[in-house]
């Protein structure tokens, strides 16, 4: 991804797409940002020469980038190994309600491959399959240039493409916006209501519900699997309480909830929905991965 030229003055109006890269890649605000820091760190440290040599900022940082992600995906998984309960990737607000500032959710592009349904299959697959993954098929990267990124050959990157695609393919939701809004919607009713009946109607018998607390708040530590025993929880959360708010919101732009406890964001919910019904359910509770939502 780096040849030679000039024109280094294009390398400061890289920083949104990478934050987009290297979120995906990585599924944290906090560690893209740093991700992004550090590229540009090594940017600037080049010397003026070097860096009039290069034809295309963008590219070279995108390279490196990709290279200080793929570092990072291979230690976060004896991280999350020691993480308290189950690990999600930070939800994203929409960008409306979070205005237009430098705060990394604020730069994010929101489309399918930012969906928490989407973002849990790549935590699926290993370090370099989601690299060349999501460099080829969610940005558009020749396998020629992702080889560097990753040290191997174009063909070498191409298979492990197609090997993570392999994986996406099954978790593909078939549901359109409207139809998850609609039961999204009826899941906050039902839970308001706490209907437990209502609850196990909206949920598939076979359904998990996820939870991340991060060790720092009270939740469940394995995945709840089961409509009723999903609905009996959610009824036991609204029972233990009284005042929680909820509210729809758009989550990594997917219809999700919001609960609010005496005026703080306390859990941001992603649904995953077939034929009317929720299959999955993502609840985080960490409260450093919500202070995108705080305000």
């Amino acid at each position: 991804m780096e040849t030679a030229g000039a024109d280094t003055d294009g390398a400061a109006g890289e920083r949104r797409l990478l934050i987009n890269i290297a979120y995906r890649l990585l599924g944290s605000l906090a560690e893209s940002e740093d991700a992004v820091q550090e590229a540009y760190a090594r940017w600037y440290a080049l010397p003026p020469n070097r860096r009039e040599e290069i034809v295309s900022p963008g590219a070279w940082l995108t390279t490196v980038t990709g290279r200080i992600c793929l570092d990072v995906l291979g230690s976060a998984r004896a991280r999350r190994e020691r993480y308290v309960g189950a690990w999600l990737p930070d939800p994203l607000p929409d960008r409306a309600e979070r205005g237009h500032g430098t705060d990394p959710a604020d730069q994010m592009v929101l489309d399918e491959s930012v969906t928490m349904a989407f973002l849990v299959v790549l935590e699926s697959m290993t370090p370099a399959e989601r690299v060349a993954f999501v460099l080829h098929d969610v940005f558009r990267y020749p396998f020629a240039e992702i080889s560097g990124v990753l040290g191997r050959t174009p063909a070498a990157c191409k298979q492990l493409a197609a090997s993570a695609r392999r994986r996406v393919h099954v978790a593909r939701d078939p549901v359109g916006a409207a139809g998850r809004s609609e039961t999204v919607r009826r899941v906050k009713e039902a839970w308001e209501a706490k209907d437990i009946a209502a609850l196990v109607g909206l949920l598939d018998p076979a359904a998990v519900m996820t939870a991340d607390g991060g060790g720092m708040v009270g939740t469940v530590l394995r995945p709840v699997e089961g409509g009723a025993r999903i609905a009996r929880y959610l009824v036991a959360i609204a029972d233990t309480a009284p005042g929680l708010e909820l509210l729809e919101r758009s989550v990594n732009g997917a219809p999700g909830l919001v609960a609010r406890y005496a005026g703080a964001v306390t859990t941001v919910a992603s649904f995953e929905v077939a034929d009317g019904r929720v299959t999955r359910i993502w609840a985080v509770r960490n409260p450093e991965k919500l202070r995108p939502w705080a305000g």
